[in-house]
């Protein structure tokens, strides 16, 4: 029975990879308009979100409005996010699409869709971002981010941290465990929007300039951004 319960979950979990994987335009776009308003809401919450110093300290950004996590005795998880990165002149490069994959063990029962920002703190971290494919754990650390304004103040999240995580399910903030994920180019999202599949170092480096369609996503960066300078400042 338990053997039949896996094979079902397995079958509707590969279902709706599958499902994503023909992206269009208007789909990459509606990513990026989810993707501002997960910022928004974050930045809304100052008592309760990311800290002032993480995110004037973050080389990049990366969200993904939307990642299913499901297991039935085995555990997956699967979603398409994009990132952007801090140019040397301080505007944000041209957004990058990824996919974030990996599976575990475990004795979980259930489908959560949860919110996830990923900031990547170090050179290491963002030059991590600007390649193909890599996996978190494999020379890349990663560790739950400090919530909340008063968690500015720690340095421990400062100590050979690659990546900060940010996960919120149903409105709430929760811990996840990304370790043992690939984080991997997407291609299909990449071409949907730009035309051809350019490389992530192209675009996070700022030698594309954005599209229109990412200026709703850059915009909500910026105003993240400022929000959190005009909140340290009072």
């Amino acid at each position: 029975m338990k053997t039949k319960i896996a094979l079902i979950s397995l079958i509707f979990f590969a279902t709706s990879i599958a499902a994503r994987c023909d992206q269009t335009k208007t789909d990459v776009t509606e990513r990026l308009q989810d993707s501002a308003k997960v910022l928004n809401e974050l930045t809304a919450a100052p008592d309760n979100g990311i800290p002032d110093k993480v995110f004037h300290s973050a080389k990049c950004v990366a969200v993904l409005p939307s990642m299913i996590k499901g297991a039935f005795i085995f555990g997956g998880k699967h979603g398409r996010g994009v990132a952007t990165c801090r140019l040397p002149n301080g505007h944000w490069s041209a957004p990058a699409f990824f996919e974030i994959t990996g599976g575990s063990w475990g004795a979980q029962i259930g489908v959560e869709d949860i919110q996830l920002v990923i900031m990547a703190m170090t050179e290491e971290g963002m030059r991590r971002l600007m390649e193909d494919k890599f996996q978190i754990g494999a020379g890349a650390s990663a560790a739950a981010g400090p919530v909340g304004r008063e968690a500015s103040a720690s340095t421990t999240w400062k100590v050979d941290t690659d990546f900060l995580t940010y996960s919120r399910a149903k409105g709430v903030f929760a811990g996840i465990d990304l370790s043992g994920s690939w984080i991997s180019r997407d291609k299909e999202s990449t071409t949907a929007m730009y035309g051809s599949d350019l490389g992530n170092r192209t675009l996070l480096d700022g030698k594309t300039p954005p599209p229109p369609d990412a200026h709703v996503f850059l915009a909500a960066v910026r105003d993240a951004e400022m929000h959190r300078r005009e909140s340290a400042q009072k």
